[in-house]
């Protein structure tokens, strides 16, 4: 899967916060989406002992939800932790990652924001423009923004606003859990992706696609996955960047 090489990441945070305003230019907030036949969950986890990010993709077949693919691999860390310039930190290392994977998604989850940001370009639309790909930003914290009391049943969600500008959704993922924030990313309106998420929702709070990339990462860390062999016909184990 190829990305375009709009931006370079070795940069202040000055530098970085003014590359978001520039790529937010491209950002696209209405639906373009191909047939979505795969889509695919992104996150990290860090092991700050040996200074590395460990970046995991996994793959669906949609509307089936059949897992086909896992990929994962490992990037030195080379930017520092700032909340709001978080794609700096964590962009490049998914996107080697997606540069492996044989199943190309035609929409991407990502555990993070999107539009909801503070410049409005948060990881899940950095990604989706670089990638130039449909993303959903399915977040467990808020970053900004405020909401009004959201119904305790499942499929409730009220508004996320900034002002008087709406920003994302603040979703009741299930019965009387603590909601989750939805955002757009890139190429997907804000309606189209509560409908996507509701569609890969299996009873937990969190979608399955970034779950299932959350505990995958998770156990790479644990070593709970050879870091030099491949597994089964589904998974490729990658290192480097």
């Amino acid at each position: 899967m190829k990305y375009l090489k709009l931006n370079p990441w070795n940069v202040t945070p000055r530098e970085a916060a003014k590359i978001q305003l520039q790529l937010r230019e491209r950002l696209e907030l209405t639906d373009r989406l191909p047939q979505v036949r795969y889509v695919a969950g992104a996150d990290l986890a860090f092991d700050l002992a040996r200074n590395t990010a460990i970046a995991g993709v996994v793959v669906y077949r949609f509307p089936e939800m059949e897992e086909i693919e896992r990929v994962w691999g490992e990037s030195e860390i080379v930017f520092p932790y700032i909340p709001g310039l978080l794609s700096f930190r964590e962009a490049p290392a998914l996107l080697s990652i997606f540069r492996r994977v044989k199943h190309t998604p035609d929409l991407i989850f990502c555990d993070g924001h999107g539009y909801a940001h503070p410049r409005r370009f948060g990881i899940t639309s950095h990604l989706g423009v670089l990638l130039d790909t449909p993303t959903i930003g399915c977040a467990k914290s808020l970053l900004v923004g405020t909401h009004g009391e959201v119904p305790l049943r499942a499929g409730a969600w009220t508004p996320l606003l900034d002002q008087d500008e709406v920003i994302g959704a603040v979703l009741r993922s299930r019965a009387g859990v603590n909601p989750i924030y939805i955002t757009q990313g890139h190429r997907i309106s804000l309606a189209t992706a509560l409908k996507f998420v509701a569609a890969v929702l299996d009873g937990f709070r969190i979608p399955r696609p970034t779950r299932d990339a959350d505990r995958f990462v998770g156990a790479v860390k644990r070593g709970e996955y050879g870091r030099r062999r491949r597994m089964e016909s589904v998974l490729i184990a990658a290192t480097g960047a």
